[in-house]
């Protein structure tokens, strides 16, 4: 009888010990996740005060993956632990998860630090010339997509499924789909060839001669590139049509042109020249008129009711409000150096002459008669 108790209390002991060492990993997993977490709080602190791009990536990018890995490696173990002491049949099942553990983490990190380094290429705090959004844009994508297929790859692999059949049935099924699917191609290679050329970019106005496409460019997707238009109408056009098609992008204008024809009376011919003198000088001393671009100033021709004289320069600005301001200043400029000068613009009108017997004096006197 004394036996039978003895061997209950030293199971009850091993029990008891079980649990404890069980409750003590446990506990541990927490602590080291949670050192972890602080030890990576000083790195960020201490990466916030350099202005360089890629240790905050690297810090905010790692962050979660390593305390989850910490944490889900741990509760693995304690899980095998777990497994052992009841023979489970899902002990098989710990190492390959773990494994799996390690790949989705890797892939998470890696997508994080892209996104991240994604984010401070284009942001003038890291760099002191930010690179193109679209372009960087354009790499983040295909390494992301490139991290996540590698990453379904080796976890297929890992479970034991060869990938040498799957990528053999790529190969074979991949002509099948460019068949099926060629306008999705030529549209994912369309937006490709945007990316690359990049003949606009995200906020560009933009416009085609060729269609009714005009307004300013919001997002440039693999298939569709969504285009605002001045009225606030979204246009979405699929990328393969801009290798058809002429694109112009006033964005990346280097001057706006003022060219216009004004006409003054034929009274005051006498006056052009003093007129266009006046005109060219007031172009030449304009704050906001570029004095290193193509001025012309000059009378042009004889029209039907005017002489006129015709103005050609280019303003220093691009902004497309801030153009008509100085546009409109110009034209109230020119119109009071015509006044100045004793002249006044012409509109349209029409000299009858008629013959000496056809006069409304003539005329009168023939019916009295």
């Amino acid at each position: 009888m004394s036996d039978i108790r003895t061997s209950l209390a030293n199971l009850a002991g091993e029990e008891y010990l079980w649990t404890i060492e069980l409750f003590a990993i446990v506990l541990l997993v927490l602590a080291c996740g949670h050192l972890v977490n602080r030890i990576l709080d000083r790195f960020e602190v201490r990466a916030g005060r350099t202005a360089t791009v890629w240790d905050d990536a690297l810090i905010e990018a790692s962050r979660r993956p390593l305390v989850w890995l910490v944490w889900l490696l741990g509760i693995n173990f304690a899980a095998s632990i777990v497994a052992q002491r009841t023979e489970s049949e899902l002990l098989a099942l710990i190492e390959p998860a773990n494994r799996l553990v390690v790949v989705v983490l890797g892939a998470l990190f890696l997508n994080n630090f892209i996104k991240r380094a994604e984010s401070n290429l284009t942001d003038p705090e890291f760099v002191a010339k930010p690179m193109d959004t679209t372009t960087v844009r354009a790499v983040a994508k295909l390494l992301r997509t490139a991290v996540v297929i590698t990453a379904f790859l080796i976890a297929m692999q890992l479970f034991g499924y060869s990938i040498s059949g799957l990528l053999a049935f790529g190969g074979i099924g991949g002509i099948a789909v460019g068949f099926a699917a060629k306008d999705l191609l030529a549209n994912f290679f369309g937006g490709l060839m945007i990316y690359l050329d990049r003949p606009f970019s995200v906020g560009d106005w933009v416009r085609s001669p060729d269609q009714e496409i005009e307004g300013t460019v919001e997002d440039i997707g693999w298939r569709l590139t969504r285009i605002r238009t001045f009225d606030k109408r979204p246009l979405y056009i699929p990328n393969c049509v801009f290798a058809n098609i002429s694109v112009e992008n006033p964005s990346r204008m280097s001057h706006r042109r003022i060219y216009e024809t004004i006409g003054i009376r034929y009274a005051d011919i006498d006056r052009m020249n003093c007129i266009v003198t006046s005109v060219k000088s007031m172009l030449k001393g304009h704050p906001d008129i570029a004095t290193n671009q193509t001025m012309i100033v000059n009378f042009d021709q004889f029209s039907e009711s005017s002489v006129d004289f015709f103005v050609y320069t280019f303003t220093e600005t691009t902004d497309w409000v801030d153009f008509h301001r100085i546009k409109q200043d110009v034209l109230l400029r020119i119109a009071d150096i015509i006044a100045a000068e004793g002249a006044e613009i012409a509109f349209p009108t029409r000299t009858l002459d008629l013959p000496s017997d056809r006069t409304p004096e003539a005329l009168l006197a023939a019916e009295q008669r």
